[in-house]
């Protein structure tokens, strides 16, 4: 049995994996700052976080609450963090306050107080594009699409002959094409961990989350994961908005499936060190989640409404490949799709939401961050 200290456990990610920890019998601090854009305004204990679990309240950034709330633990999962791709355009000191500068506040207590392990939660979103292949076979990196492209409609990736890339699974091995402050931060998270743990002789394990979804997602932050976002909406019946064409290609993860892999990550002695992409290995497009999401709630008549607008920070394509997370750690993901998104509309039936998400365009718009 470990000790373990979950950072940002009070969240959607972290309260599935104090769960699984709590089921193998280890015993699970939390360190979370009960953000009220996730948690809402009141600011208390989540309802879904286990009763065992320990939790302290508190700012990564604060030195003596994260000298606290490392006080007999054996293992660290860094989850905290500040998410949104779009609104870390414009609050770029409050994304990198929290996300760079709690991850070194954390890195300077550690090497104070060294832990068994160390499992950072870094991000998909740092590959930019994913991989492509073009029309002689060959597999390379898309690059950026311009502006001129994207304000005539044209959103796929071209070669220089102007034929259509096609997706491929992007492994570990491609190369980060920074798109966004949230992304920066991200990375900078990961790369300080690894840095800071292979210096320290602390085993270190960065994991490079894709669309995670499921039950506990906060509902009411327009800046979450594309499902809540959608969920948001139907409930109070209104339409799923959709940027670009909705043809774009992403990885949808259980976060019980997320879960496994973060409980692997502490487990296996050979993930030290390493980086795994954490994903389903399986691309669906947003137009078809966004209308899966709709029948399984029984929302199907409200259609989506496609904008035909390009975000500033998004990317067109990009999923996993999960070899290196199967060979390595024995990452196996077990919830279909379909089981997955049944299991997410039963716990939309005794949720409410408050739909942000017109305000968020609206800041987003005000910006000139969308196109």
């Amino acid at each position: 049995m470990q000790h373990i200290l979950i950072t940002g456990g009070a969240g959607f990610i972290g309260s599935h994996l104090a769960d699984a920890l709590l089921a193998a019998g280890h015993r699970v601090r939390v360190l979370d700052n009960l953000d009220p854009q996730v948690h809402g305004d009141e600011r208390k204990r989540p309802a879904y976080l286990a009763p065992e679990v320990e939790l302290q309240v508190g700012d990564v950034c604060d030195r003596e609450a994260m000298r606290r709330a490392l006080q007999g633990i054996d293992a660290v999962y860094h989850f905290a963090a500040a998410v949104g791709v779009g609104q870390s355009m414009y609050e770029i000191a409050h994304y990198t306050r929290t996300n760079n500068l709690g991850t070194a506040v954390l890195l300077e207590a550690l090497i104070a107080r060294p832990v068994q392990r160390l499992v950072v939660a870094s991000s998909m979103s740092l590959y930019g594009e994913g991989l492509y292949r073009d029309a002689g076979g060959r597999v390379r990196e898309g690059g950026e699409r311009t502006l001129e492209q994207l304000k005539a409609g044209d959103w796929e990736l071209h070669d220089g002959h102007g034929g259509t890339l096609q997706p491929v699974p992007t492994p570990e091995s491609k190369a980060p094409a920074i798109a966004s402050v949230y992304a920066l931060s991200k990375y900078d998270q990961e790369r300080l961990c690894l840095m800071t743990g292979r210096a320290y002789n602390i085993p270190t394990v960065a994991l490079r989350f894709f669309n995670a979804y499921g039950p506990r997602q906060a509902l009411s932050n327009p800046y979450t994961g594309v499902l809540a976002i959608f969920a948001s909406r139907l409930l109070n019946g209104s339409a799923p908005t959709i940027f670009e064409d909705g043809l774009q290609q992403r990885d949808f993860v259980s976060v019980y499936d997320v879960a496994q892999a973060c409980r692997l990550a502490l487990e296996v002695p050979a993930a030290a060190g390493e980086v795994f992409n954490v994903g389903s290995g399986n691309p669906q497009t947003v137009n078809a989640i966004a209308a899966r999401l709709a029948r399984v709630m029984g929302k199907e008549a409200i259609a989506p409404q496609v904008l035909g607008k390009y975000r500033v920070g998004d990317i067109r394509h990009c999923f996993s490949d999960i070899g290196k997370a199967q060979r390595v750690l024995g990452y196996r993901p077990a919830v279909t799709l379909d089981d997955g998104m049944a299991e997410l509309a039963a716990w939309l039936e005794g949720q409410a939401a408050v739909d942000r998400v017109a305000q968020a365009s609206a800041e987003l718009s005000a910006r000139g961050l969308t196109v």
